[in-house]
């Protein structure tokens, strides 16, 4: 049976490489696409305002979107598996305000203590998302829909109302965020690292093309053994414990943090992963593309400021991009599926 199930999984008939490239193709293009739009952003706004071309506003939009990205990483995995995580904003808000707290009330507490309770609990949190979904077989837009309402409710619980400020923590827990290393502030040097250690995992290994396979076509993934309820569990557990992360960096970016530290961060997580070419109905995408879709995402908010337009319009602009992107990912996954069609014929 084994051997059977290895086969099958390993197997490729002309037509689904064909398929296989086309779909890599297809993310290639979008890619692209996402460079193309970045760089004309860039000018654009450059040319109105060339102190957005500085190298220290290039920063700032870079560590603006490493908080974004690092959630972005696991709200990609869940995606490609058919699914979605509406709670990682609450679970930011909730570690951040944990871990901010931890170090307000024991200001000698050791750095690396403060990050493993982060990611503790957003492990845990996550981990309670896998088994709503998995054991419990709840649709993952309602369970997470509940359980974002849920760790809020329980944020707030646990803030009764305090705030924790810049003067509540040490300078070492605050410079976590913008210290620099190679003369790159550690942030982003912790997204990136995530988004190459992710991109290889999901490109090169085993349970990557697993994964890809089970968002492609659940039944035949289940059908060739693959063991979906398990890796559809691990990718909610993992992109908790990545929002438990981003959340003590958003503690450490943002120094003031409360109850509704991290409100709406969803919306803007699941734009900048489906922008990035990841299909909303699972089975393809890349991190490559989920990364450039929050760069693109955080440029565009950060041009709003420059041009001084209303940061309202980020919202219009993030929910109109998620539009756009599940449009075209529905027309060109049609395209793709008819042209295989006629390759058979």
């Amino acid at each position: 049976m084994t051997t059977t199930s290895e086969h099958a999984q390993g197997a490729s008939t002309p037509s689904s490489m064909g398929g296989n490239r086309l779909v890599v193709l297809v993310s290639r293009v979008r890619e692209l696409g996402l460079l193309v739009v970045l760089l004309l952003i860039i000018v654009v706004v450059g040319v109105q305002v060339p102190q957005f071309l500085t190298l220290s506003n290039m920063e700032q939009i870079l560590l603006s979107v490493s908080i974004l990205a690092i959630v972005a990483i696991g709200e990609t995995l869940v995606i490609l598996t058919r699914n979605v995580d509406l709670s990682v904003g609450s679970i930011v808000g909730f570690a951040a305000f944990v871990a901010a707290n931890l170090f307000k009330q024991n200001p000698g507490a050791n750095l690396l203590l403060g990050i493993l309770l982060g990611c503790a609990l957003g492990l845990v949190l996550g981990t309670v998302n896998g088994l709503l979904v998995t054991w419990g077989r709840v649709p993952a837009i309602v369970a997470t829909l509940g359980t974002l309402y849920v760790y809020r409710g329980l944020d707030f619980l646990y803030a009764g109302g305090n705030q924790v400020s810049a003067s509540d923590v040490p300078d070492s827990f605050l410079s976590l965020a913008t210290a620099p290393f190679l003369g790159i502030p550690l942030l982003i040097w912790f997204a990136a690292v995530l988004a190459i250690l992710f991109g290889y995992l999901l490109h090169s290994s085993r349970t990557g093309r697993q994964l890809y396979a089970i968002g492609s076509n659940p039944d035949a993934a289940r059908l060739v053994g693959i063991r979906s309820s398990l890796l559809v569990f691990g990718t909610f557990a993992i992109a908790g414990l990545l929002s438990g992360f981003a959340g003590v960096l958003w503690a450490a970016r943002f120094a003031t943090v409360d109850a509704t530290a991290a409100s709406g961060l969803e919306l803007q997580v699941i734009a900048a992963v489906v922008v990035g070419g990841v299909n909303i109905f699972g089975g393809s995408g890349t991190i490559l593309g989920a990364m450039l879709g929050a760069i693109v995402l955080g440029t565009i908010d950060n041009s709003l400021s420059f041009l001084k337009v209303s940061q309202f319009w980020l919202l219009a602009i993030d929910g109109a991009a998620i539009l756009i992107a599940v449009t075209l990912d529905a027309f060109i996954t049609r395209w793709i599926q008819r042209l295989l069609i006629t390759r058979r014929q």
